[in-house]
């Protein structure tokens, strides 16, 4: 882990955006004219997907995929100025929040300004071409991490963008040498000392592939050298098999037990239920009562929470990368209220060192986790397929506020009835 990393992160909400589809116009001002509802839901930190300018060449859908990047120094025109955006930042700041963009490291588009200035920069295929090392990735062409001067042009980039936001989100990390990561916080943090670094690293099975491929692919733990928080890719696959009734709830949740056993003490872990690589939560889960059961369990986890936009609305489907598609809001579910409650309860109820232990009721679907940094014990209830059942909890018999509703909640004989609802309660 990243010696310096402060383990309030863990409690922090992270929104992202995508600027194109995040509202008809696709542009900085109009994110700005956003921000008061998109603070109010809790968020502390607003991800925007690459800002910059979309390669042409092998494009993918009719505007082109904003993770095949033709410049790293400046701004999609299509979204607005440099300067719009620097205003869209300042605004950011003035409400609070903070700002972290998508760097997209491992590849460029075919015919990136980089690709034609430095063409000593890029992979070569066996016949000497550019190319990629992942085959559906066909609107990108990598870039080649043994050539050093590489490494300064892109901590130059990183240094000049340190100097604007609060942070970077960086793509595919894993495929990236740690040890480069580990020199571009050096020298950001010359500039911004306190620039947050989120990783995503890759599916386990994508891990393991790679490597047996012969692509350099770093571990979760290796990325934790030089990041702040990661995704949780480690053990998305065993959730995405209990979304679709492949394993049980308590398989998933173990695997929770085994993260807080193996990563180091201040490690930070972004969780989410869905982000734009991954479908909507809303595409498995169909009812309402279970969403919000869902929703809660999601802000109890120990990490930082990820709000992918749209996913207050109960969207269910995934917006195109590749073209216009904004997400609607009208879809008759807003979540906004109890996204705002929870926000309040992980900061006020949850502590930011807390050990974590989860459990199962797989009769019922019903995740038990708990809490506890010795001072106070959190215990969460969450029913996510609405059932009721008593469940056991270790806590001193009694009454408790569900910090979610107000509501009593008693604890009689060690246990709990759990009539489908979210309970949080705290000793």
């Amino acid at each position: 882990m990243a010696k310096n990393t402060e383990i309030s992160l863990r409690n922090k909400v992270i929104y992202s955006v995508y600027v194109r589809n995040h509202t008809n116009d696709g542009t900085f001002n109009a994110v700005a004219e956003d921000l008061d509802r998109i603070k109010s839901l809790g968020t502390d930190i607003i991800w925007f997907m690459p800002i910059h300018p979309i390669g042409v060449k092998n494009k993918k859908g009719s505007l082109g995929c904003p993770y095949a990047n033709k410049d790293y120094r400046t701004t999609n025109p299509e979204y607005g100025t440099m300067d719009d955006f620097k205003s869209l930042v300042e605004k950011i700041h003035a409400k609070g929040m903070k700002c972290i963009i998508d760097v997209v490291y491992n590849h460029t588009s075919p015919d990136s300004n980089l690709s034609v200035e430095h063409p000593e920069f890029f992979y070569r295929k066996s016949d000497g071409n550019f190319g990629n090392k992942v085959g559906d990735w066909s609107d990108i062409i990598d870039l080649d991490y043994s050539n050093k001067e590489l490494w300064q042009y892109q901590i130059d980039s990183l240094v000049m963008w340190a100097r604007i936001v609060d942070g970077f989100r960086c793509d595919v990390a894993s495929f990236v040498p740690v040890e480069f990561w580990k020199q571009a916080r050096e020298a950001v943090a010359k500039v911004n000392p306190d620039c947050i670094w989120l990783a995503e690293s890759v599916h386990s099975s994508f891990n393991v592939l790679s490597r047996k491929s012969g692509i350099y692919t770093a571990s979760d733990y290796e990325l934790f050298d030089a990041f702040d928080m990661e995704y949780d890719y480690d053990i998305r696959e065993v959730f995405d098999k209990y979304l679709k009734g492949e394993t049980s709830l308590s398989h998933y949740l173990d695997m929770f037990n085994y993260q807080e056993a193996i990563y180091p003490q201040n490690y930070d872990k972004m969780r989410c239920l869905e982000n734009h690589d991954q479908p909507r939560i809303c595409h498995y889960v169909k009812n309402r009562s279970d969403l919000e059961n869902y929703t809660a369990f999601l802000y109890f986890l120990k990490g930082s929470t990820l709000i992918y936009a749209g996913q207050e609305f109960g969207c269910d489907e995934t917006p195109s990368l590749f073209d216009k598609d904004v997400f609607p809001r009208n879809t008759g579910i807003d979540l906004s209220n109890l996204f705002a409650k929870l926000d309040t309860i992980k900061k006020t109820v949850l502590d930011d060192d807390d050990y974590f232990k989860a459990d199962a009721d797989d009769e019922n679907d019903i995740a038990i986790l708990e809490r506890d940094n010795n001072k106070s014990k959190k215990v969460g209830i969450f029913s996510l397929k609405s059932k009721s059942a008593d469940v056991k909890v270790d806590l001193p018999d009694g009454d408790y506020k569900n910090e979610i509703s107000g509501e009593t909640v008693t604890v009689s004989n060690g246990k709990v009835h759990c009539n489908g609802k979210a309970i949080i309660i705290r000793k």
